[in-house]
């Protein structure tokens, strides 16, 4: 089908005239294409990852390599989705201004321990990341692992993001977070889920 851009034109979901690379803290959802279930599955109100899953986890965690200035918060594997917060700080030496009275102790703090290594501008470009490494980690398991075949592509092209504003935000996101596997047969991801 030959492009019509009368027909084919995607609106970005993301803040207009909003800057993705200032310092903040963000909680993001990236859904896997089709909703496939390839990460673990839940069992009892727990999310029991598959090596896949375990894999994805040790991605996420290896941002803190990857970027200077980011540091990571709660964060929750399903079967088909991932939620995570993630803060863009100020260069080193500078405080985390993402909501003014926000809990930063709980944050894993990376500034110190990557001196040298290059910051990404923003949080798009993070998250690119993200999905471009847990794609290609995916498909050498998939060739030397036996791990369930995926069809075109492993993540939707998008990512869900909010921009946390405040304590009262960041709280009522992480409780969000951590009961998401609590609350997996009510979830509109979950393949099983039928509509009241």
């Amino acid at each position: 089908m030959k492009f019509d851009p009368q027909k084919h034109h995607r609106r970005s979901i993301r803040l207009k005239d909003y800057e993705y690379s200032q310092a903040g803290a963000y909680y993001v959802t990236i859904n896997m294409q089709n909703r496939e279930c390839l990460f673990g599955e839940i069992v009892n109100n727990e999310m029991i990852l598959n090596e896949a899953g375990m894999m994805v986890i040790e991605q996420w965690l290896a941002l803190l390599e990857r970027f200077t200035n980011i540091e990571l918060d709660v964060y929750q594997i399903m079967p088909n989705h991932f939620h995570g917060i993630i803060a863009i700080i100020e260069p080193v030496g500078a405080t985390l201004v993402v909501a003014q009275n926000m809990d930063a102790q709980n944050f894993v703090d990376s500034r110190n321990s990557r001196a040298g290594t290059r910051p990404a501008p923003t949080l798009g470009d993070m998250i690119g990341a993200f999905k471009s490494i847990t794609t290609n980690e995916y498909i050498k398991g998939v060739d030397n692992k036996n791990w369930q075949q995926f069809y075109k592509r492993l993540w939707q092209r998008n990512y869900y993001e909010h921009v946390i504003r405040d304590e009262k935000d960041l709280n009522r996101i992480r409780d969000y977070i951590q009961s998401n596997p609590m609350n997996w047969d009510e979830d509109e991801e979950n393949p099983n889920f039928k509509k009241p």
